[in-house]
């Protein structure tokens, strides 16, 4: 494989379907990845293994912080994305909106949340 000649070169990956969570990926959009080596990693043990395997979401009950909304779920509520991609289902929320919420509970790989304060929209 040639060498990138500077910044500005482009270069593609194929990505197996089942290395591949649908549906928040779509086709002819472009993405950012992130390639990491592993043979100079350091050796993990057990539980550091758990944790990247599985990591603790990245919010929890209680927690209050501003979002903006990405956009909107198929059942009408607002989306927004933290730390990791993670979800968060704000309902009675529109697109572009930014938001203080209070986080009302928390699943594995989805959290939901209460407005508590909205800010003015700034498409």
């Amino acid at each position: 494989m040639p060498r990138p000649s500077g910044r500005g070169s482009l270069h593609s990956i194929e990505i197996p379907d089942r290395e591949i969570e649908t549906g928040n990926l779509r086709e002819g959009e472009t993405y950012r990845v992130a390639l990491l080596g592993t043979e100079s990693a350091p050796k993990e043990d057990s539980t550091q293994r758990r944790e990247v395997g599985n990591p603790e979401p990245p919010v929890e009950e209680g927690e209050t912080r501003t979002v903006d909304i990405e956009g909107i779920g198929e059942q009408g509520d607002g989306i927004a994305r933290v730390e990791r991609g993670y979800v968060i289902i704000v309902p009675d929320t529109e697109k572009g909106e930014r938001v203080t919420i209070e986080i009302t509970d928390v699943k594995e790989t989805v959290g939901f949340a209460d407005v508590i304060e909205r800010e003015d929209y700034y498409l």
